[in-house]
């Protein structure tokens, strides 16, 4: 499921992918369900592809931050992203976007394997 919202430059909020069409992709924003292009200059990051770094294991404004995630690494990781993070969080939640299972995870890594299997057999052509 996070591999199909999507944050993108320069435009605010949170978009859900609904389609890829030539050289861009269709997008829907969570909050209104206005849909958009999103072109290939753009540019757009999954939140699947996002991560925090980390002094250890799995690893929060600074305070709430360090309840939710206490092994944060605090110099690399600026009060801005953890502002960032928690706005697209309270985003998620209010679009209903709020089960993060397991299965979602793995179905998520599955298409991620195939995409990229599509893609080298396009370069082999």
């Amino acid at each position: 499921m996070l591999k199909k919202i999507l944050s993108i430059s320069g435009k605010s909020g949170l978009f859900r992918l609904v389609n890829r069409g030539k050289n861009m992709l269709i997008v829907e924003n969570i909050a209104t369900g206005r849909r958009q292009p999103a072109y290939s200059t753009d540019k757009v990051v999954s939140l699947g592809d996002i991560s925090i770094y980390t002094i250890g294991d799995d690893a929060a404004v600074r305070a709430y931050f360090k309840t939710v995630l206490p092994d944060y690494d605090e110099d690399r990781v600026y009060t801005t992203d953890i502002r960032k993070l928690l706005s697209w969080y309270n985003q998620l939640i209010a679009a209903g976007i709020k089960d993060f299972k397991d299965e979602e995870i793995a179905q998520d890594q599955a298409a991620e394997v195939a995409e990229a299997a599509d893609e080298a057999a396009t370069v082999k052509k």
